[in-house]
């Protein structure tokens, strides 16, 4: 079913319209626990979506579930802690890493030897990125293990209203906000959006439709710079990697840059979801739509069906 990736909406609003656009009757299933407090706060999309919306308060149940099941609130704070370390330790390694790339890319070659050392070191940062994602999958299997989601009666109980709200819904919108609380609520519930049901959302919800979630900001006043792998999405859109507020949060203007971010993720699309963009994937199809931009092999910004 369709799938559509939007822009930010802080100051071009799309999503009213591209939600009329699909021509359909009945309620609209919310996600926007990415807000987290002001979950609740959502007056102004339920507006913008003519009062059809259905809001499956993903945040406040998780804040229930923490409180409630103790033995999988201690699962969870374990689970963090852990992540945390494994993210301070990936960070480390990926800044190195990156900036040897940079190193190997200005150093003056005589022999021919650079375009090799380049390649080499960018494929350092791919087996950077490789590790951290196994230890990542390790750290998941380890504390489901421990404490498996849907052996709590609580998160069960919740399921069931989130099952309910989904099958009376015709699409879901998934808002932004901040990514990782998004994503740690959909993986506490287990969701699964319904693959009939068309999904519209938009930057941190954008991201998390995808297969990899990567957070980037190369204007960062300190701390790790390089772009950083943070974890998977659903899946809804494979072979995409999503990046909202690309013009505030890249220098796209430096090639460089640019190219060791593309070679990182070579099976990916890196897709710019700036101000007012609309990615259309219809039914299911994983082809970026004409006029979507994305990052090329070569670092520059291309726009797809562009001569």
């Amino acid at each position: 079913m369709t799938t559509i990736l939007l822009g930010p909406q802080r100051f071009t609003t799309t999503v009213g319209a591209t939600v009329r656009s699909l021509d359909l009757d009945g309620p609209i299933a919310v996600i926007n626990s990415g807000w987290e407090e002001r979950e609740s706060d959502d007056g102004e999309l339920s507006a913008i979506l003519d009062g059809r919306a259905r809001n499956l308060r993903l945040y406040h149940r998780m804040l229930d579930v923490l409180t409630k099941d103790d033995h999988f609130a201690a699962a969870a704070l374990d689970f963090r802690d852990r992540q945390d370390e494994l993210r301070a330790f990936y960070g480390i390694r990926l800044q190195s890493a990156v900036d040897a790339v940079h190193e190997v890319t200005h150093r003056t070659s005589i022999h021919g030897i650079g375009p090799l050392a380049v390649d080499a070191a960018i494929a350092a940062v791919r087996d950077v990125d490789g590790w951290y994602a196994g230890q990542l999958a390790e750290l998941y299997r380890s504390v489901t293990d421990v404490a498996p989601p849907l052996a709590s009666p609580t998160i069960g109980w919740h399921r069931g209203e989130i099952g309910a709200i989904l099958d009376d819904c015709v699409a879901v919108a998934v808002a932004g906000g901040n990514v990782r609380t998004l994503l740690r609520t959909l993986r506490v519930f287990d969701l699964t959006l319904p693959a009939d049901k068309p999904v519209v959302a938009w930057s941190a919800g954008a991201m998390a439709m995808t297969e990899r979630v990567v957070l980037f900001h190369d204007f960062a006043p300190q701390g790790v710079t390089a772009a950083e792998l943070h974890d998977t999405g659903l899946g809804r859109v494979p072979g995409v990697i999503a990046l909202p507020h690309a013009k505030r949060r890249l220098r796209l203007d430096d090639r460089e840059q640019m190219r060791t971010l593309a070679r990182r993720f070579p099976g990916d699309r890196l897709t710019l979801l700036d101000d007012g963009a609309i990615v259309r994937f219809p039914d299911g199809s994983g082809e970026l739509p004409a006029g979507a931009r994305t990052i090329d092999d070569d670092g520059y910004v291309r726009v797809v069906g562009a001569a």
